[in-house]
């Protein structure tokens, strides 16, 4: 059942993050508001997946604040996380959204019909008796994102989904995550890929070495980067 309250926006408010002396972000303030993906882009080591585990909740800013629909504490029931490499449950398709469906609350007889939608939803339909362990990786990327659908979250976070998969597997996963922006979950997607921003992006949030560099619209990020650094990402640099 979905909790009543809002997790948007999601707010971070001078948020830094460091493991002992390494700094990984460096007093973050950024808003991220309903609406279509954000795309979190930048150079290895720039901070996009700490950005992303701060926006889940998985691990606490070392100094200032992030606060869920305006409530600093908030237990992530309306958010989900689908990380680069998902672990697969040594059990069938099926089994795999069943369990994700009993930690989302779902009772015993409603869990069936559900995962036949899920399975549809992602075009996993038939697959259900098959080891999860044994699908391409395409496959387990599109079961990975219907695990995190089960529970029916407002905000679906995604960390370089696609980063491994080929054109077809990756347009697969890109289809999922824009059905499931239309249908009003605000997602929020590390990438390394600016064709995908062009495709997937309403906005963009560009970091480099744990600093916000650019908070902008995809189109004018790509077309007409604000600053030094975005221009060079854009056109290929390396970026230290």
């Amino acid at each position: 059942m979905r909790a009543p309250l809002t997790d948007l926006p999601l707010v971070l408010d001078r948020a830094s993050f460091a493991v002992g002396a390494t700094e990984i972000l460096d007093r973050l303030s950024l808003t991220i508001a309903a609406g279509p993906p954000t795309l979190v882009v930048g150079p290895n080591g720039s901070g996009k997946t700490s950005l992303l585990r701060i926006c889940m909740g998985l691990v606490r800013p070392t100094s200032g604040a992030v606060s869920w629909g305006g409530r600093l504490d908030a237990p992530p029931l309306r958010r989900a996380f689908v990380f680069q490499r998902p672990v697969m449950l040594r059990r069938s398709v099926a089994a795999n959204l069943d369990y994700a469906l009993a930690h989302a609350g779902v009772i015993r007889r409603q869990r069936p019909a559900r995962i036949a939608e899920l399975l549809v939803r992602v075009g996993l339909d038939g697959l259900e008796g098959r080891p999860a362990r044994r699908l391409s990786g395409g496959e387990q990327q599109r079961l990975a994102l219907a695990r995190a659908l089960a529970r029916e979250p407002e905000i679906l976070l995604l960390d370089e989904p696609t980063a491994s998969l080929d054109p077809a597997a990756t347009r697969a996963v890109e289809d999922i995550v824009l059905a499931a922006a239309r249908s009003g979950i605000k997602v929020v997607m590390a990438s390394h890929d600016l064709g995908q921003v062009r495709r997937l992006g309403g906005d963009v949030v560009f970091l480099v070495r744990g600093n916000l560099r650019e908070h902008s619209g995809a189109i004018d990020f790509l077309d007409h980067p604000a600053s030094e650094d975005a221009a060079r990402f854009v056109r290929g640099d390396l970026v230290i």
